[in-house]
């Protein structure tokens, strides 16, 4: 079972500044929200001390006319609230959620930026936790902290200066009751919250990152009766998290009790100067009730202000960990005046090219050089970590290269954006996603002004054809979760016509009989091998079968090409290509005599 941290309040939060600026575009309909919310708390406490002058007068039994203004002010007061209120709540969360779609929309397209070479640093289930519930937890900075704080001191310092005006040492009381329920409880509410939120944002990623686990590798742990451990684990985060909410409840507990003394305490003290005061002739009795009942109207706007404290504190966790992922570094950086796009044909060439994934790491490409003429086919084999893949990735500006060359059509890979590069240069992965939808919209990923006609030629190009028309639903099959009503060569297959429907000018196939049989695999490389004819092509395999009809094969070992030449004269010359090739076909023996065995 994995250990749960212990909560350190000393963990680091955002700043106050950078926290602000995520909600900065939509700063205009905050003013807006915090005005109105600043005009229903005047309305609620011109409510309360009309309707409090109003009974103090009526109980001197005047005429209907000495209360019509009162009886108005009090109609005016209560309508008004519900629709300053109203509005609001309205403006508000209008805020709040185009607010949200902002962040989401700038953390989305800084993951783009990020993959693939960035995403590792980040692990998917608290990756999605950042994107959904931290993002989400920013909306209280513009629904319970600004307007909070902003209504309760606008508002709190006319309350006090009314009162001031009538007694003013009524005014002094509630000054002072002010400022500690304003500034003190939440100085005492943000300490506590300090410690009680501790790593509530990062325990919640925990939990989810577990229960990603559990849920996926299901199968894996009961076949391996791993199950037990891994829900103690959930268990165990759960337990964590709990623990650090239940922290947050006293917190805000505590807040509120405190705030609730202090408006008895307003109460009491407005009293207790108020009485001598009507008693030596300095206060209008019908007045004294005005004093003493504002405050319950006063420290009805205060009361939020602990939870919106807490909240602050939870929103300055939650923004440190979205902006861990808006200021991850690139990468790969473009050059600061990027070059054009060439028009083509494409012609890539690399010159003693060399790659590393961090500074003092061993390279994992070491002068490789590679020359890809329009519709030329190359294959890149070797060994496991011989630096197939961080070719492809280089290729395709996933990873820089440190020295060397790297042209397209004469101009520097380095020299065009990245995204122009991808835009000639298309991938098929071993492990491409394949999405949970229809085989029709898996497809159109790769081309969405697809026609059904263009469909069906990339997948007959992937040899998908005949097996698409003996389904009942055809095109519109759904192929479940990460293609889990397709075999893993139907993936694979799938996953090619995609990348064949995109028609990349330049097409880098890595591994495509990766995680297929032995049989399986090598008929899909054969297949691969013709569907690309004619057609500019980097084939990386592990698997030789069908590499005859490739016009150059490179050999990659440490980065290094130790061998390069046509599949007939490697297979002559002693090597790792012909020493794998004797393996292969060997294998291939030994399986068609089982097969033949068994039939």
């Amino acid at each position: 079972m994995t250990p749960v941290a212990a909560v350190d309040p000393r963990t680091p939060v955002a700043p106050v500044r950078p926290t602000f600026s995520l909600a900065h575009a939509r700063v205009g309909r905050l003013t807006l929200a915090t005005l109105l919310g600043v005009g229903a708390g005047v309305c609620a406490v011109g409510l309360l001390a009309t309707s409090a002058w109003m009974i103090s007068r009526a109980s001197q039994h005047p005429s209907i006319a000495a209360l019509g203004v009162a009886v108005v002010g009090v109609r005016f007061f209560a309508l008004s609230r519900g629709l300053f209120r109203y509005g609001e709540r309205l403006v508000g969360h209008d805020a709040a959620f185009r607010s949200l779609a902002d962040v989401r929309v700038r953390v989305y397209e800084r993951l783009e930026r990020l993959a693939p070479a960035g995403l590792p640093a980040f692990r998917r289930g608290d990756l999605l936790t950042r994107l959904v519930r931290d993002v989400d937890q920013l909306q209280d900075l513009m629904i319970r902290v600004v307007p909070a704080f902003t209504v309760a001191a606008l508002v709190g310092v006319a309350a006090v200066g009314m009162v001031a005006l009538m007694l003013p040492a009524a005014g002094l009381v509630f000054a002072v009751a002010s400022l500690l329920a304003m500034v003190a409880v939440p100085y005492l509410t943000h300490r506590l919250a300090r410690r009680s939120e501790g790593r509530q944002a990062e325990l919640r990623g925990e939990l989810t990152l577990a229960i990603v686990d559990l849920v996926e590798g299901a199968p894996e742990l009961v076949a391996n009766g791993a199950v037990p451990a891994q829900l103690a684990r959930v268990r165990a985060h759960d337990r964590a998290l709990t623990g650090t909410a239940a922290a947050a409840a006293r917190t805000a507990g505590v807040g509120t009790g405190v705030i609730t003394l202090l408006t008895g305490l307003a109460v009491w003290g407005a009293a207790v100067v108020g009485i001598p005061a009507v008693a030596a002739g300095r206060l209008d009795g019908t007045l004294l009730a005005v004093i003493v009942l504002t405050p319950l109207a006063l420290f009805e706007l205060v009361l939020p202000l602990p939870g919106a404290t807490q909240a602050f504190e939870q929103v300055r966790r939650s923004a440190t960990r979205v902006l861990e992922v808006v200021d991850a570094p690139d990468p790969v950086l473009d050059a600061p005046s990027p070059r054009e796009l060439p028009t083509g044909p494409h012609h890539l060439v690399l010159r003693g090219v060399s790659a590393r994934y961090a500074p003092g790491r061993p390279l994992a490409l070491d002068a490789v050089d590679l020359d890809l003429a329009p519709g030329r086919r190359v294959a890149i084999v070797g060994p496991s970590g011989a630096g197939k893949s961080t070719l492809a990735r280089v290729l395709l500006r996933f990873l820089p290269y440190e020295t060397g060359l790297a042209t397209l059509d004469g101009v520097g890979l380095a020299d065009l954006r990245g995204a122009d590069v991808r835009r000639v240069i298309g991938l098929a992965e071993q492990d491409a996603h394949v999405f949970d939808t229809t085989l029709r919209e898996n497809l159109l990923i790769g081309d969405r002004a697809a026609t059904d006609a263009a469909l069906h030629v990339a997948l007959g190009r992937a040899r998908l054809s005949s097996w698409i028309d003996e389904l009942p639903l055809g095109l519109d099959t759904p192929v479940g979760e990460h293609g889990a009503r397709l075999s893993g060569g139907q993936r694979q297959r799938l996953t090619l016509a995609r990348a064949f429907l995109a028609d990349f000018p330049v097409l880098v196939l890595d591994e495509p009989g990766e995680h297929l049989d032995t049989a399986t695999g090598d008929a899909l490389t054969a297949d691969v091998v013709a569907a690309t004819t004619g057609h500019t092509t980097i084939l990386i395999t592990h698997r030789l079968a069908g590499l005859a009809a490739m016009d150059e094969v490179l050999v990659l070992d440490g980065g290094r090409v130790v061998q390069r030449g046509r599949h007939a004269e490697l297979v002559a010359v002693d090597g790792w290509y012909a020493r794998q090739w004797q393996r292969e076909q060997g294998v291939g023996e030994i399986v068609t005599r089982a097969a033949g065995r068994y039939r």
